[in-house]
């Protein structure tokens, strides 16, 4: 036991004649950066960008009718980026977009329009610029026209279609 105890003994007298550490003040510099990328955010991740309502009518109508897209998706986008977006031929694309009767095959036929003044046809998988003024706030451009043949069986039509964003 003399032995363990004389040599914890020198390493205590040997720590003690070590130096002490002297104090030092050392200064540097380093970066610090990001990169913001532009791109676009579809807000609440909404699978759902809307519909287009066209309404009621009597099954003898040969009256047009047109709508907008409604309670559609709010998108945001970084300032200045070119928004674009295409339109999938729907469910009922026989030569055209087709609203198809629920109970049955009879079909409607409709065109799709980036504009209010229904000008601008939106062809099938034709990439629109989406033009917007508020980045926070960007609504799709979508409205729709039928013209009603007057001689349909009465019913409700519909179709579903494919929005393809792209920024």
């Amino acid at each position: 036991m003399a032995r363990h105890g004389y040599a914890a003994l020198v390493l205590l007298a040997g720590a003690g004649s070590l130096p002490l550490p002297l104090a030092a003040v050392t200064g540097t510099t380093f970066q610090v950066s990001a990169s913001v990328v532009p791109g676009c955010l579809v807000v609440g991740g909404v699978s759902n960008y809307g519909s287009l309502n066209y309404g009621s009518f009597a099954a003898l109508s040969t009256s047009p009718a047109s709508t907008s897209l409604t309670s559609g998706v709010q998108l945001q986008c970084t300032p200045g980026v070119a928004l674009t977006m295409s339109v999938d031929g729907g469910q009922n694309n026989a030569s055209g977009r087709h609203l198809k009767l629920s109970s049955g095959t009879s079909l409607l036929a409709y065109q799709l329009y980036s504009d209010i003044g229904l000008s601008q046809t939106v062809g099938v998988g034709q990439n629109i610029n989406v033009a917007y003024s508020n980045p926070n706030n960007i609504t799709l451009p979508l409205y729709g026209r039928v013209l009603l043949p007057g001689n349909l069986p009465a019913g409700t039509y519909s179709d579903v279609l494919q929005v393809q964003l792209s920024w």
